[in-house]
């Protein structure tokens, strides 16, 4: 069987990591612009008023973003005064965050904001496609965790 050459343009992980920057840009102009908050930021934000009580290496296991990004962004909202960090009566090497009222109020006002965001986004797209392609992100993840996890990614 021939191998057919690699075209950049059809290759999918180069389409997903595209559209994703593409949208994450777009996303991060909103936020910034209306909150003063980069993407970093935002996620955390996002993933502590899920999960109220979190450390900083769920939050990183959780968004997949390094230890280092989920480090600097904690700093800039626990100084912002949108985070406070707790003792972790499971961990005393770890802290728990949590909102502040501030920070519940942040979120209270820009959660809406993303809603309205990826409606825009998805406008031009029935229902049905939405949850097709959703089921489909949720199958290449586990695809790319199950590739991980059996160390047969590079």
């Amino acid at each position: 069987m021939a191998r057919r050459p690699l075209i950049l343009d059809d290759f999918i992980p180069y389409r997903l990591s595209v559209t994703s920057n593409l949208v994450s840009d777009t996303i991060a102009r909103t936020y910034e612009a209306l909150f003063g908050l980069t993407i970093p930021e935002w996620r955390l934000v996002a993933v502590i008023a899920e999960r109220d009580g979190i450390t900083q290496q769920a939050i990183g296991a959780t968004t997949r973003m390094d230890k280092v990004t989920v480090s600097r962004a904690a700093i800039a909202l626990v100084d912002r005064g949108l985070l406070a960090r707790m003792a972790n009566p499971d961990d005393r090497r770890s802290h728990l965050l949590r909102l502040t009222g501030p920070g519940q109020e942040l979120y209270a006002a820009v959660a809406p904001q993303a809603i309205a965001l990826e409606r825009r986004i998805f406008a031009g797209f029935a229902p049905a496609e939405i949850a097709a392609f959703t089921a489909m992100l949720r199958r290449i993840e586990a695809a790319a965790l199950a590739l991980d996890a059996t160390g047969d990614a590079p």
